[in-house]
């Protein structure tokens, strides 16, 4: 039967607008590929660690892509805890947090920052502890040799070093043995990535932010790949993003040196206690004489695998010059390891306890991103001459700072470094004396976040400036900038307070 010829008209015209309409909007757009990731509900859980049971927290995992470039292939679990804001009504975002390492688990850490929180702070924000991609409950990676840590002094010659080197390539070829495609994706820049999803999936546009060390590095790379994304951002103990990481750990070098004399004046005036001598460059000798001592005579612990040499002797040092409240600590164990290599029992879980700090980097984690975001130098030959330069002035900890590591066996980043460069706001924290992340290297992150405000702890050795009893005056202009948003009208400078440091 013909179609009558309105109803054909009808259907022409209307064929016609459907044309058109598809010409004028194009192709349909495709839909984002992370989108997935970004918009998954979290699953709130018992977190099931007395410390954050205890703060009240619940804990989930966030899925994430190993490999952002392939958002369709495998994927990792990222652990996150969440310590809700103490008025609903007046919270106003979430902190996320970062404790340094790299490959320190996180998901503890506002448990203790939240301690230097006002009242009012407290009430605005949820507090965000996650342990990064690879580490504590987020799919750790794991090296085939489980050494406590890959960083080694490399004692007083030539064999030394060959000692390290040898075992810096065995740590490389260990870790590579294993999930490659996994272990080349532990990196900042992907972590970073992972930040961003969980800002997602918390349901918020922007972050705010505390990182503490190479947190502060995590923080300013991610100002830079998500500067629409980031509000108010403390960074505590910076890093040089343009040192990070083998010039970072050249810089501990001489900052440790004046740590040590700081520790051997303090030890002079308990040489009742302690008998290493009445003076500061007497204190400083004994150690000295001691590393020479333990390099002569070496302590194995079989039971532990715990050895006492040139190598590993200046590592403790280091790891308790961090903070003076640690005096007392770094005294017994000169004494234990002085003991130790005259030949007396050497009690190693107690020495082990005093050294270790309560969340220390996983080393796998830490080989992983360290030598996953940065090529480090290649030939041997490179670090012994740094070595050896650095002696003179550097007698302890020259060789340390300066040594190999297992990154001059890794093969190249998957991408290159981030280049901090921008005008995000900051609250940047750093110590004049800090052991760890040189004052210097505060200046540096200052300048490359030109939006930022330094506030500068004086006269203090520590790492870790935002303590409470610290400096009431460092923790007020913190606290003022996550409450309000101000930032100090230019940079200022605190003091420590007296009665935080032991006699």
């Amino acid at each position: 039967m013909p179609m009558p010829t309105r109803w054909f008209r009808w259907l022409v015209s209307m064929m016609g607008i459907v044309l058109v309409a598809g010409l004028v909007a194009g192709p349909a757009q495709a839909q984002d590929p992370l989108d997935r990731f970004y918009r998954q509900r979290l699953d709130w859980q018992p977190c099931h660690d007395a410390a954050l049971d205890a703060a009240g927290a619940r804990c989930a995992g966030v899925v994430v892509p190993l490999d952002y470039t392939h958002p369709d292939g495998r994927t990792l679990t990222i652990a996150i805890s969440r310590i809700a804001a103490t008025d609903p009504a007046r919270r106003r975002g979430v902190l996320l947090s970062n404790p340094g390492g790299p490959g320190g688990p996180g998901l503890r850490t506002m448990t203790g920052v939240q301690k230097s929180m006002t009242a009012d702070v407290r009430a605005q924000y949820d507090l965000i502890g996650m342990d990064p991609r690879g580490v504590g409950r987020s799919d750790p990676v794991a090296c085939a040799i489980p050494l406590p840590t890959m960083l080694f002094s490399a004692g007083f010659d030539l064999f030394g070093y060959a000692r390290d080197t040898g075992l810096a390539a065995v740590l490389a070829a260990s870790c590579l043995a294993g999930d490659v495609g996994k272990l080349r994706n532990i990196t900042t820049r992907n972590t970073a990535r992972d930040m961003d999803v969980v800002r997602g999936t918390l349901g918020v546009d922007k972050i705010n932010y505390y990182g503490a060390s190479y947190g502060t590095y995590l923080g300013a790379v991610y100002t830079q790949m998500f500067p629409s994304k980031t509000d108010r951002m403390v960074l505590d103990s910076p890093v040089d993003p343009d040192r990070y990481w083998v010039g970072m750990y050249q810089d501990m070098g001489p900052i440790n040196e004046y740590a040590l004399d700081d520790w051997a004046a303090w030890a002079a005036r308990h040489d009742d206690r302690y008998h290493f001598g009445t003076t500061a460059p007497q204190v400083r000798a004994f150690v000295e004489d001691l590393i020479r001592r333990a390099a002569a005579h070496p302590v194995i612990s079989l039971g532990s695998g715990y050895l006492v040499d040139e190598h590993t002797v200046p590592i403790m040092l280091l790891a308790l010059l961090s903070n003076p409240k640690m005096n007392a600590n770094l005294a017994d164990v000169v004494r234990l390891l002085s003991d130790g290599v005259d030949g007396k029992p050497l009690d190693v879980s107690k020495l082990k306890s005093k050294v270790s700090a309560s969340a220390p980097p996983e080393t796998s984690g830490m080989a992983a991103v360290m030598c996953g975001d940065v090529a480090a130098p290649r030939n041997p030959a490179w670090y012994y001459r740094n070595i050896e330069a650095a002696r003179p002035t550097q007698p302890v900890f020259g060789a340390f700072a300066n040594n190999i590591t297992a990154c001059a066996y890794w093969p190249d980043p998957i991408e290159p470094p981030t280049k901090v460069r921008n005008a995000t706001s900051a609250l940047i924290l750093a110590v004049t004396h800090d052991t760890r992340t040189a004052y210097s290297e505060g200046l540096a992150l200052h300048r490359d976040l030109s939006g930022s405000r330094l506030v500068t702890l004086a006269h203090t050795r520590i790492h870790g400036s935002f303590r409470p009893g610290l400096s009431p005056c460092l923790n007020d202009y913190v606290n003022t900038y996550l409450g309000t948003g101000a930032l100090p009208a230019a940079d200022v400078t605190c003091e420590p307070d007296p009665e935080f440091f032991p006699e």
